[in-house]
């Protein structure tokens, strides 16, 4: 059993992954601005402001394994201390010997082996683009930090989101750097299934200091 942190731990991709470690009888602290409107049964809650190194420091005490399920959206839209955000904890996570890994998006990923990103084809809603921008510049630190940080780096299919839940299949595929889509072209995975490989990760790492995407 592990104790897992999840910073933004109410959120979609976050409150599956509280879910889904619980029910496999990890010990999960479920991180967030405000309380959780439909809590996980044994799991634990703290609400505070991530921003605060203090109040980090704090939720991260004892723990084996942060995950950010952070969004650069609200009060933590802007690009540069949304970052800061993210090198705190990967610097307290260093510090403590936690492993450290972030669910970002889909937008980073390249659409071919030889490129472009995602965010970068013609077709990219422009007005979406920030978001896929800030967490590939996170992505990039990580890629930079120091090589003691034990971290990982998630990128979902292109159709991950509240807006299109799906439903578990208890099962997935994993790639690398490229947009994994079916034999239809589309690319998706549901919050409870990218769960599942998060927590996978966490018990049988497989994916240190790297970043690997989940589709079906």
């Amino acid at each position: 059993m592990s104790r897992i942190v999840v910073l933004g731990g109410t959120g979609y991709a976050g409150g599956h992954l509280v879910a889904e470690a619980v029910s496999r009888g990890h010990q999960v602290l479920a991180v967030s601005r405000t309380a959780a409107s439909e809590p996980v049964e044994k799991a634990e809650y703290r609400t505070g402001d991530v921003r605060e190194e203090s109040f980090l420091s704090e939720v991260l005490e004892a723990a084996d394994v942060v995950v950010s399920a952070l969004s650069p959206r609200g009060d933590m839209a802007d690009p540069e201390a949304f970052r800061a955000v993210e090198k705190t904890v990967a610097r307290l996570a260093h510090d403590h010997g936690i492993r450290f890994g972030v669910i970002g998006g889909a937008g980073s990923l390249l659409v071919a082996e030889d490129g472009p990103k995602l965010v970068d084809t013609p077709d990219f809603p422009t007005e979406f683009a920030q978001e896929p921008r800030v967490l590939d510049a996170v992505l990039q630190d990580l890629r930079g930090a120091d090589q003691d940080l034990d971290w990982f780096f998630v990128s979902p299919a292109g159709g991950f989101g509240a807006f299109a839940p799906g439903e578990a299949k208890g099962a997935y595929r994993l790639g690398g750097d490229v947009l994994l889509s079916d034999e239809d072209g589309e690319s998706f995975i549901s919050g409870a299934d990218l769960a599942l490989a998060v927590v996978d990760e966490i018990e049988k790492p497989a994916h240190r200091r790297t970043r690997f995407t989940v589709a079906y």
